[in-house]
């Protein structure tokens, strides 16, 4: 609590008017800051661009939608026709359904839509992460989608994309959250792993996009095999079908019930934790990787060993230079810290920038 209170000293915003972790939750009517909002505007669906005749990211079934990603609150079930990168199919199918109608296209790719011309291009998130460029005439908007600057070897890194007007994401917009490189913090787990023995090691982390780049980085430090639950599995199989660098993995539930996995490595998503899956291994020492790990307490909460600080996002560096980088006159901020993110912008380089209401949910324990 203290720590946030100085947050808001930074910016001279009252205790009051800082935002709660509930704030981009927010149900319908939407959206009190919309105004002026014209090539894409909200709906109860979701962002809506009606020159193109199509929705981002819905949240409700809709005609044709457009996914930036993969992960649940970006790609919702239900929609007639899907666009996305092509690269993320596989993904895709397995979020959306194997009948679903989805269109791939290549990064960069033009495709007419009613009066605007959309292209895809790489937001270094996740597996076939885009932001989505709309262009109608002289008017050009970027929807971020969810993005982070920092390398990762299991996808594209981001690409700045000019615009006049910019949608950008700010899970992580305080300037407490500053990163570290994959390659530090997975060298950090590896040292952690070899640390003890006698021990499993089960190192908490999403199953989708978080354990496929640690185990790309491990390959840097070790050739052992790591164990992974299923849902990992399952996600890691894709990636190394489009030609992902990984270390070897084995399913946990491919070992025998008698197998002690001591010293082994292995691989969880969240739910496992504290579930009757963890029967089978004998007093592990346990970890999470996860951008929430840099704030303190976060890990003891949670109930882990060790917290890793590992995000998929982009931290308040990266979210302050992206925008200033697109040279974007317009700027909406969504999910997270929208408030402090666009004051920030708005005090310090005069930019128009507002907070945007949405029902993008940023990193939880959904993935």
């Amino acid at each position: 609590m203290l720590r946030l209170y100085g947050m808001c000293r930074i910016f001279n915003l009252s205790w009051y008017d800082y935002p709660t972790p509930s704030t981009h939750l927010v149900p319908s009517p939407f959206f009190q800051h919309n105004t002026g909002m014209t090539l894409i505007t909200v709906l109860p669906e979701g962002l809506y661009c009606e020159q193109g005749g199509f929705f981002i990211d819905p949240w409700k079934p809709v005609d044709r939608a457009l996914i930036t990603h993969a992960h649940s609150d970006h790609a919702r079930s239900g929609s007639q026709h899907y666009i996305a990168t092509k690269i993320s199919e596989g993904i895709l199918q397995k979020r959306l359904g194997i009948n679903a109608n989805l269109q791939g296209v290549e990064y960069g790719q033009r495709v007419k839509l009613g009066k605007t011309w959309v292209s895809f291009h790489p937001a270094g998130h996740v597996l076939g992460s885009a932001q989505i460029r709309v262009e109608c005439g002289n008017d050009v908007w970027v929807v971020s989608g969810d993005y982070k600057r920092g390398y990762d070897p299991t996808c594209e890194s981001f690409e700045v994309v000019p615009c006049n007007t910019f949608i950008t994401e700010a899970t992580f917009g305080l300037p407490i959250y500053r990163w570290a490189t994959g390659e530090a913090t997975c060298r950090e787990i590896y040292q952690w792993w070899e640390s003890d023995p006698e021990r499993p090691s089960i190192l908490f982390c999403y199953a989708f996009g978080k354990a496929q780049r640690v185990l790309s980085e491990l390959c840097k430090f070790t050739d052992k095999p790591v164990y992974v639950h299923g849902a990992v599995h399952v996600l890691t199989e894709i990636y190394r079908q489009v030609g992902v660098k990984m270390v070897e993995t084995i399913p946990v539930s491919e070992m025998p019930r008698g197998y002690k996995f001591t010293g082994d490595l292995v691989l969880a998503p969240p739910s496992a934790h504290r579930s009757t899956w963890m029967k089978r291994f004998s007093h592990p020492q346990t970890a999470f990787a996860s951008g929430w790990m840099a704030v303190r307490g976060a890990r003891r909460r949670r109930g882990y060993e060790r917290g890793f600080v590992l995000s998929d996002h982009a931290d308040w560096q990266g979210l302050i230079q992206t925008v200033r980088q697109t040279q974007a006159e317009t700027i909406y901020v969504t999910h997270g810290q929208t408030e402090v993110v666009s004051r920030y912008l708005r005090e310090t380089f005069a930019l128009n920038a507002l907070p945007l209401k949405t029902l993008f949910e940023g990193e939880g324990d959904i993935e």
